[in-house]
């Protein structure tokens, strides 16, 4: 009896060890957030320079950190999600890999997209440069707290949705309908809707070709020897010319032709340097698809790898584009200047809040849109990462700040569309038809039975779960009106309370 006391007593004591354990864990991730958003702040204050309007600078680059950690939160699911759904990466392995290279994009590739967020989305003569920093301030602010809470429910939103429609519903607020570039926005929206379709169509395309080279082929161990190290080496070429026009166009802009020698010298290095790790890897395996998919592993991590630099280069845009045009602005003093000034401290904002909220709050979403959509296998995450990755790029190149949340769940819908595809296919719903002469009664009961059977098996095989397809798209819907009224109330209530 005394036994069976002791007992009950440990297991208080262990479980209040662990319940004390779990809640300074779950203090200690805001603390850390607020200790960099008082850091990114006090950076601001020594940076920018003494002015009667520099109280705001300090007050944006708070709010330009707080957005950003909530970019790394939700959107940076979408990058390494597919990874680590995959078990291709753990936990730890693909948030270190992402805090590296979103901080790598943000830095060396993040400023094409900033323009287009800061200031191509107003007309800024029809407001004055006092309106426009509270307007991009309230922008700021109620993107940062729709995201916020979409990441706490678990919705992995557009923070690209909640920005553009935070500028829109404050400009909207400072200055009428008239003061938003309407085409520009038009332009940006039809790019949310043509992106997650290209995203969905090039994943479905890139597994439907793996299946046809390699999985579907008698011999796949012979086959993925010669198929894996060429998709390898292609996506060697196209982050290469990614990176010689994008990446390090602050300090070297190579012409049309050195660009695309780049490319064609780095895919011949990525092939030949696949090429001896996949017939290394593949010494011994057995001709199973389970097995050829381990071959995928290290592509994957590399597309995953570069879906990150690709994010950290568009949506860095989403934490510092208002708070970069906050700066300009008051700098210069005109609302409506030509280029938004993009220092390095603005960037470095973004960047380190990214990594960080990644770190601190990602864990969760990255389950979400790894595990609970459909299941991936290293093949199926890979095509995932790597049309995304080639997607977000080329918007990035192009100037257009396209959701990268959109386009990597598309991919996720599209590999597990196809699959749907393939294993409906294999179905024969052949039935004797009712209106044929001399039919046997009995052969058409059990024909009637064998159609309902199969229908039953069908819908046993849908692989994408409905429930997460509808909540994730009512969740894309509601973010841009969602910010837009919050920003436009956020507006408002900055106006009477700094403007008087």
């Amino acid at each position: 009896m005394a036994k069976s006391v002791l007992d009950k007593d440990l297991q208080r004591v262990a479980g209040l060890e662990t319940a004390t354990n779990d809640l300074a864990r779950a203090l200690a991730a805001p603390g850390i957030a607020l200790v960099f958003l008082l850091l990114a702040a006090v950076w601001a204050s020594f940076v920018v320079s003494d002015g009667p309007m520099s109280f705001l600078v300090v007050i944006a680059a708070a709010i330009a950190g707080y957005m950003a950690l909530n970019v790394g939160a939700n959107d940076v699911a979408n990058n390494m999600g597919p990874a680590v759904g995959s078990k291709a990466l753990t936990m730890g392995g693909a948030l270190l890999i992402a805090a590296i290279f979103e901080a790598a994009g943000a830095i060396l590739a993040g400023g094409d997209v900033v323009n287009t967020v800061a200031r191509d989305l107003l007309v800024g003569h029809t407001i004055d440069t006092n309106k426009f920093v509270l307007l991009m301030m309230a922008a700021l602010l109620a993107s940062a707290l729709w995201v916020n809470l979409a990441t706490y429910i678990g919705a992995p939103v557009s923070t690209t949705h909640a920005v553009v429609g935070g500028v829109v519903g404050a400009g909207v607020a400072a200055a009428g309908w008239t003061s938003v570039a309407w085409p520009t926005v038009g332009t940006i929206a039809a790019s949310w809707v043509i992106s997650p379709v290209l995203g969905g169509a090039a994943a479905a395309m890139l597994l439907s070709f793996i299946k046809h080279t390699i999985t579907d082929r008698i011999d796949k161990v012979s086959a993925a020897r010669v198929w894996v190290p060429i998709l390898v080496a292609a996506m060697t070429g196209i982050f290469a010319m990614y990176m010689a026009t994008k990446g390090f166009s602050r300090i070297w802009k190579p012409d049309l032709a050195t660009v695309l020698a780049l490319g064609v010298g780095f895919t011949a290095l990525g092939w030949i340097g696949a090429m001896p790790m996949v017939r290394r890897q593949s010494m011994g395996m057995e001709n199973r698809k389970k097995h050829v998919a381990v071959l995928f592993r290290l592509p994957l991590v590399v597309a995953a790898a570069l879906l990150s630099f690709a994010h950290g280069a568009n949506d860095v845009a989403n934490a510092v584009g208002p708070f970069a045009a906050i700066v300009t602005s008051l700098q210069s003093g005109d609302a409506s200047t030509s280029a938004i000034a993009l220092p390095f401290w603005v960037l470095a904002i973004g960047a380190i809040g990214i990594s960080l909220g990644l770190w601190l709050f990602g864990p969760r979403l990255i389950r979400t849109v790894g595990e609970q959509i459909t299941k991936l296998n290293e093949i199926r995450a890979y095509c995932v990462a790597l049309s995304a990755a080639v997607t977000v790029l080329a918007a990035s190149a192009l100037g257009l700040p396209v959701s990268s949340t959109h386009i990597a769940v598309g991919g996720i819908f599209g590999v597990g569309f196809l699959r749907e595809y393939y294993s409906r296919k294999d179905l024969d719903f052949t039935a004797v038809p009712i209106h044929a002469k001399h039919v046997d009664p009995a052969t058409l009961n059990s024909t009637a039975e064998d159609a309902l059977s199969k229908e039953r098996k069908a819908e046993r095989r849908k692989l994408v779960r409905r429930q997460h397809v509808t909540g994730i798209v009512a969740a894309w819907i509601i973010t841009v009106p969602a910010s837009a009224v919050l920003a436009a109330v956020l507006f408002w209530l900055l106006h009477l309370t700094i403007a008087g």
